[in-house]
């Protein structure tokens, strides 16, 4: 049973549309590696596994913080969630970081690799525990901002539980939404009243789009309903993060993480009259993405943007955690950076712009230098050049339109 005071909250998240952490890729997303690196990259990753692992880290607030998972609409139109809160007390055990053996087939199906693949990461990860106490009773003295937390492609309700636990630590309320759209790597529904009571699970993994197929369905996938006070999101996440921002005033200001702007419309940019704060990698960004980016900036529209130096676009999420560090470092799921570090200063930062937008009385404003990027691991703005990709685009623009006419 969830904890009480939980129920409802499920009112609370459970009309959102499937909001989008987590691409494998360290590449660019446009283009994919072939099945057969990843299959040779997670093979190595799983032999030096057995080497030791590295903790998810407790967050670093005052509060204890608790987990539970909420359903709201047992069918495959309904809501499922990972929610972490400030919970009233320690007396309870961590959580299974991933709690079922299909999330792992569903891994190595969006890897492309062999379901047996899935077999060997279960036998490796299964047992990982996250430092939530599951279903502790929610802290009621008084009331928290409730974020809700997008996943990308391949992923699901878990993947992100730093974060989350961090952010609850601080006082938030977080709902890590999982897709049941095709885009997480699996998630599962009930039939009907009689499966859910007796938890017989139907499982969904992800889809697999034909060409042409790719960018209508994720520009559907970006859709959210509007009762919620802030969002983020990694990666496709990032690209729902500035999607819901221009659908719906009740979002008062958003985070987009190492975000991935390719399915996010040009003229959606201009929809976005919240503040909004781009955290980025140093190693995953790239020209096209980060002028689509600008494009966000208007006059008399806050817009922030930092990079955090040595990091990868895996740094935000918790298999950088989960992997040894010099493991984790040859196959991109750490950066030079110290993961711990990363994540810290992606914390203090976000937690200082939701204090500023959401008219927090907290002391999140001690880091507020971090916003401007001034720490010696932050780099203010980009370290991508994209003045000379500018006018490499506007000259390839005129040689066009002169053949044309």
């Amino acid at each position: 049973m969830p904890p009480p005071k939980l129920h409802a909250l499920v009112c609370l998240c459970g009309c959102l549309t499937l909001v989008h952490p987590f691409d494998w890729q360290d590449l660019s997303p446009v283009v994919h590696a072939k099945s057969s690196a990843w299959l040779n990259k997670i093979q190595a990753l799983m032999a030096a596994a057995i080497f030791g692992q590295t903790k998810i880290p407790r967050g670093n607030g005052s509060y204890s913080v608790g987990c539970t998972d909420l359903m709201f609409d047992y069918t495959n139109k309904g809501t499922f969630l990972r929610l972490y809160y400030p919970s009233q007390g320690d007396d309870c055990s961590d959580t299974l970081w991933i709690p079922n053996e299909e999330y792992f087939f569903g891994l190595s199906k969006f890897l492309g690799t062999h379901w047996l693949m899935g077999k060997i990461l279960s036998l490796l990860f299964g047992s990982v525990k996250t430092p939530a106490n599951w279903n502790s009773p929610l802290r009621t003295s008084e009331r928290y901002p409730l974020i809700v937390f997008s996943h990308g492609l391949g992923a699901f309700r878990t993947i992100y539980s730093a974060i989350g636990i961090d952010l609850a630590s601080h006082g938030f309320i977080v709902a890590a939404v999982e897709h049941r759209d095709g885009s997480a790597s699996a998630t599962y529904y009930f039939s009907d009243q009689t499966a859910a009571e007796i938890g017989n699970k139907t499982w969904l993994y992800f889809k697999i789009l034909k060409p042409g197929e790719q960018l209508p369905l994720r520009h559907e996938q970006d859709s959210i309903d509007r009762n919620k006070i802030a969002i983020i999101g990694h990666s496709f996440g990032g690209a729902t993060v500035i999607q819901a921002l221009s659908k719906d005033q009740r979002f008062r200001c958003g985070i987009a993480l190492d975000a991935w702007m390719f399915p996010v419309g040009d003229e959606v940019c201009s929809r976005i009259p919240q503040p909004l704060f781009f955290i980025n990698s140093e190693r995953f960004q790239y020209p096209a993405n980060i002028i689509k980016m600008k494009k966000c900036y208007l006059p008399g529209r806050e817009r922030k943007m930092i990079t955090i130096r040595g990091s990868v676009h895996q740094n935000f999420a918790d298999f950088t955690f989960a992997t040894g560090k010099v493991i984790g470092y040859i196959f991109t799921l750490k950066g030079e950076i110290d993961s711990k570090v990363a994540i810290d200063l992606s914390s203090k930062a976000s937690l200082a712009f939701l204090q500023k937008h959401l008219e927090l009385e907290k002391d999140f404003d001690r880091w507020d230098s971090l916003i401007e990027g001034e720490d010696d691991n932050l780099i203010p703005g980009t370290n991508i050049d994209t003045i000379s990709q500018y006018v490499s685009l506007q000259n390839s623009t005129r040689i066009e339109k002169y053949n044309l006419d």
